[in-house]
């Protein structure tokens, strides 16, 4: 599949409307930026992440019989979010299986929703986003990226920029599993396909990059670092023919720009960003997104307040 048809995007944005937010759109007032940044904050969800939106799609297309025996997914804590927090709404079991490098403030918030943890390794974790089986759980499983309705929720993201910028000219998506960028991708692609659109990776986990490099999906050495909501081991291959299709690259950041993102939006827009919401602003000010209106998905902001802290009061060249 190259896209999400334009009807399925508008059918799931009619289908969450009522249970997430129209995310506002503000501009980024940067001085010495490169471009018109605005601000596409999805932090602002009920659980700090856009993941609601797709979550809500998959779960409200299901059949009731499906759901009987609950819901699971395999996810670092957003998406884990998103689908308690629906299981909550209509009263049905949730569990989730996380990577052991989650982060407390994530693990937290999933149990005060309701959810069960699965704690398991890196490897073991990707191996079960992947396979999408787990010993023991046998619920509807709803994949974190590649889910057709999962994409499409997250493709109501892309309908609200246009309509509130349709003279945009860029916008820069953190880059997870895919599932994001494409399904913004897919929206626009259908409506102003000569808007340049971008993924944004952290250098210690940047496998669309490495890919896009080697035409085909790749492996990479992935490290773990307080960006936990973006990379991978590697693109994931049902996702390879929409992500390389629809999109014109990807920006990758350093840690330090993606630390320095953090702390710009905090102290000039009172906005709290985990590392992936940062890193689209990171790459934007950067310079690589290129001029124009720009808008950047600000993916979540469930950051540990020790980490948060910590940025916030380290000095870098890039503030």
């Amino acid at each position: 599949m190259k896209a999400i048809p334009l009807a399925e995007i508008q059918r799931a944005a009619e289908r969450i409307a009522d249970s997430v937010l129209r995310s506002p759109l503000l501009q980024f007032d940067v001085a010495d930026a490169p471009c018109q940044l605005y601000l596409k904050l999805e932090n602002l969800q009920p659980i700090g992440s856009f993941k609601l939106r797709g979550a809500g799609n998959a779960i409200y297309l299901a059949d009731r019989k499906q759901l009987a025996k609950g819901v699971w997914t395999a996810s670092a804590g957003n998406m884990a979010q998103g689908v308690a927090w629906h299981a909550r709404a209509l009263d049905i079991a949730c569990h989730v299986v996380v990577p052991d490098h989650a982060p407390q403030t994530k693990l937290d918030a999933i149990q005060r929703l309701g959810g069960k943890i699965i704690s398991v390794p890196f490897a073991s974790w990707w191996q079960t986003m992947v396979a999408g089986e787990f010993a023991g759980l046998d619920g509807l499983f709803i994949h974190p990226v590649s889910d057709p309705a999962v994409i499409a929720g997250n493709g109501t993201i892309g309908l609200e920029i246009l309509r509130d910028l349709p003279a945009v000219d860029a916008i820069v998506i953190p880059y997870g599993g895919g599932g994001l960028s494409a399904g913004i991708a897919s929206a626009i692609r259908a409506i102003k396909p000569d808007t340049r659109i971008y993924a944004a990776e952290v250098e210690t986990a940047a496998p669309l990059a490495a890919s896009l490099t080697a035409g085909q999906p790749v492996a990479i050495d992935y490290q773990p670092s307080f960006v936990d909501g973006i990379g991978g081991a590697s693109v994931l291959p049902e996702m390879w023919d929409m992500v390389s299709s629809l999109l014109d690259g990807s920006l990758v950041v350093s840690l330090d720009e993606a630390r320095a993102a953090i702390r710009r939006l905090a102290l000039r827009a009172r906005v709290i960003a985990e590392g992936a919401g940062a890193a689209s602003v990171a790459a934007a000010l950067s310079g690589r997104a290129g001029a124009g209106k720009v808008v950047c998905v600000v993916s979540g902001g469930n950051i540990n307040l020790t980490t948060l802290a910590g940025i916030l009061t380290q000095a870098s060249p890039y503030t």
